[in-house]
C-alpha cells in the first residue's frame, strides 16, 4: 500500500480549455516534494470526469516521462460504461502505476448491491491484468450511487487480491468505521478531519484534496501518528482541520485552483472547465487573508 498522504492532484487548462501538461507536471513534482506519499490522478478534485479518454491517456503518460513513478499513481479509472474503464484502466496498470481507483456505474440510480456487483465481476475480468489492484471509490454525494458496507465485504471476499482497498469520501464516520473493520482491506478517508482516529484502526493516511495546497501540515500529522507522537498529531490536526473547514465554505476546486493561481503567479491555474465557474480574483484574496492571517500560510 501506499502509506502517507495521497494527493488528487488538480488539472490545468489553457485559455481554450486544452490541458496543460508542463504544469501537471510542476505541481506533481511539487506535491511529492512537499510531503505527499503519493498522487491519484483524475480524481473528483482534478475535474476527471470534464476530462476526455485520451486526454488522459497522454496526461498520465506525461506525468511518467517526465519522471514521476508510476509506482505511486492510483489514476481514477471510473466512467460510466465497463468498455472505456477497463480501457483507462489497462493502460494505467501496463504503464506500472500501483493501482487504480474507481467509481461504481454512476448514470443509472437505485441499482441493487447484485447489479453492482455484476458490474465490478465483468469489469475485472475484462481487465484480466497481472498486477490489477482495484481501490474503490465511494462518493455517493457526487455520483449518487454508493457502495453498501456488504457490497464491499462481498467485493473483498470475492476478489481478495484485487479489491484491494477503497477511498471513502463519503464524510461519514460511520461508514469509514465500518469499513475499517473489514478484514485486510486498505481503508483511506477521503479528507484529513478523521485521519488520526482512521490510523488509530488501521488505515494508512488519506487521501485528501487540500493536499494541493497544505501537503506538508497534513502530510505531517500522519507522519507523527505512523511515529506514535499522537499529541503532537493531535496538535498540529487542531489547525489542519480548521483549514479543510474553511475551504469547504467555498467551491473547493476553484478555490484551490485560485490560490495556486496566486501563489505561482500563473493565473492558467485559475481555470475551471464548464460547468464550474472560476473564483473570481476578488474572492481568491478574501480567502488568502483568511489563511494568511489566521494560519499563518502565504498566498
Amino acid at each position: 500500500m501506499i502509506k502517507g498522504l495521497i494527493s488528487p492532484i488538480l488539472s490545468p487548462f489553457n485559455e481554450d480549455l486544452s490541458f496543460n501538461q508542463s504544469l501537471y507536471n510542476e505541481l506533481a513534482e511539487d506535491l511529492l516534494a512537499n510531503g505527499c506519499a503519493g498522487l491519484a490522478p483524475f480524481g473528483t478534485t482534478g475535474e476527471a470526469l470534464s476530462i476526455g479518454n485520451e486526454e488522459r491517456i497522454r496526461a498520465l503518460q506525461g506525468l511518467i516521462d517526465s519522471g514521476i513513478d508510476p509506482s505511486i499513481m492510483i489514476p481514477g479509472t471510473g466512467l460510466c460504461n465497463i468498455t472505456d474503464t477497463i480501457k483507462m484502466s489497462k493502460h494505467a496498470l501496463d504503464l506500472g502505476c500501483h493501482g487504480i481507483m474507481t467509481l461504481p456505474p454512476f448514470y443509472f440510480k437505485g441499482m441493487s448491491d447484485e447489479g453492482l456487483f455484476n458490474y465490478f465481476e465483468k469489469l475485472i475480468e475484462g481487465i484480466n491484468h497481472q498486477s490489477l489492484k482495484i481501490y474503490l471509490y465511494h462518493i455517493p454525494q457526487v455520483s449518487g450511487v454508493g457502495l453498501s458496507i456488504e457490497l464491499v465485504k462481498k467485493l473483498k471476499k470475492t476478489f481478495p487480491n484485487i479489491v484491494v482497498g477503497i477511498k471513502d469520501s463519503s464524510g461519514e464516520w460511520k461508514n469509514t468505521k465500518a469499513l475499517l473493520g473489514i478484514d485486510e482491506l486498505i481503508v483511506y478517508p477521503g479528507a484529513e478531519l478523521p485521519v488520526i482516529d482512521a490510523i488509530k484502526l488501521g488505515a494508512p493516511g488519506c487521501i485528501s484534496a487540500t493536499a494541493n495546497l497544505n501537503s506538508s501540515d497534513i502530510a505531517k500529522v500522519i507522519n507523527l501518528c505512523h511515529d506514535n507522537e499522537w499529541n503532537n498529531a493531535e496538535e498540529l490536526h487542531k489547525k489542519v482541520k480548521s483549514v479543510r473547514m474553511l475551504f469547504q465554505d467555498y467551491a473547493p476546486i476553484p478555490a484551490q485552483k485560485r490560490l495556486l493561481a496566486m501563489k505561482t503567479g500563473n493565473d492558467i491555474w485559475s481555470i475551471v472547465r464548464p460547468p464550474l465557474l472560476s473564483m473570481s480574483k476578488e474572492k481568491g484574496q478574501e480567502l488568502a487573508k483568511e489563511l494568511n492571517d489566521n494560519y499563518g500560510y502565504s498566498f
